[in-house]
């Protein structure tokens, strides 16, 4: 049924790159909530703003689980093969889960755990730029846009430990914890590039699509070596 179709395309163009940027906007306007309102709103803004794209993935959560995947790609830089696409799968759905389910608990441990004096925003305005940079991860369907939003989990888990910049042993962690995340981004690139250049693309359907081709490239080693770094 084409009109059925149409729509099922509308949704997914809407929904899935809407999770991920609702919660980047969070980390915006969780610490403006917090500078305005106090901890009580940073707390409840924060976990509104996790709640959400639990909201908006639940009308695709039934085909996910039911073994369909669906994609939502916009044409970037075609000649680079750097699209911004998103897919949502059962694999996906599950990460997708444990990343805001978590998120909400850390928020519960936060506003208990932290002294009153803390007004929270910066934490859980960083926090909700790490969770929506853990979702863009597990939803993307290019390759080079995982890198990207990996990167983006790099810089705020380094914000994040770095939290109590005061004392010298959280900026020590951080840097450490900088240092590790950055290099294993360096080489999730490299490995990102050689199986874009064994599969002919970028997309993970191609690629996975690819694989008996890929694995039987002999720099398969290589690329799973720097992929699993």
């Amino acid at each position: 049924m084409p009109v059925p179709g149409r729509r099922t395309r509308r949704l997914v163009a809407f929904l899935l790159p809407s999770a991920v940027l609702v919660l980047m906007a969070g980390s915006a306007l969780v610490p403006v909530a917090a500078a305005r309102l106090g901890r009580s709103a940073a707390a409840w803004s924060a976990a509104g703003t996790l709640a959400l794209p639990t909201l908006l993935l639940a009308p695709l959560a039934p085909a996910a689980l039911a073994g369909e995947v669906a994609v939502h790609r916009i044409s970037w830089l075609p000649d680079w093969g750097f699209d911004i696409s998103f897919r949502l799968d059962g694999l996906g759905l599950l990460f997708a889960v444990l990343i805001l389910g978590i998120g909400q608990l850390v928020i519960l441990y936060a506003v208990y755990y932290m002294p009153p004096r803390d007004g929270l925003g910066r934490l859980l305005g960083t926090l909700m730029g790490f969770a929506g940079a853990m979702l863009g991860v597990v939803l993307s369907e290019n390759l080079l846009l995982v890198v990207v939003f990996w990167e983006i989990t790099s810089i705020t888990s380094f914000l994040l430990i770095a939290y109590k910049h005061e004392t010298i042993e959280a900026r020590i962690a951080a840097r450490m914890a900088l240092a590790v995340t950055g290099g294993g981004g360096l080489a999730l690139l490299a490995g990102v590039l050689l199986l874009g250049r064994m599969a002919g693309s970028f997309e993970l359907s191609a690629v996975l699509a690819a694989g008996d081709a890929i694995r039987a490239d002999p720099l398969y080693p290589v690329a799973l070596v720097l992929v699993l770094l």
